[in-house]
């Protein structure tokens, strides 16, 4: 079953930082896409069996962490 999680990850202000991020936590098993906003410094992760501690982890792997 497909699902959608939000994190806020602060520290994001540019398309490196969106490029990092997105590179890392696509990389994962079930993800399906992945949107980073740079304006609210919100990540939504969209597909199945995700993996939060997983995902925490790949996002703190491009730099950054998950709130």
């Amino acid at each position: 079953m497909m699902e959608t999680v939000l994190y806020t990850v602060p520290g994001m202000h540019c398309g490196h930082c969106e490029a990092a991020v997105k590179e890392e936590v696509s990389r994962l098993p079930g993800v399906e896409s992945v949107v980073v906003d740079l304006d609210s410094q919100r990540v939504e992760v969209t597909g199945t069996a995700l993996d939060d501690a997983a995902i925490r982890a790949a996002i703190e792997e491009a730099g950054y962490e998950a709130a």
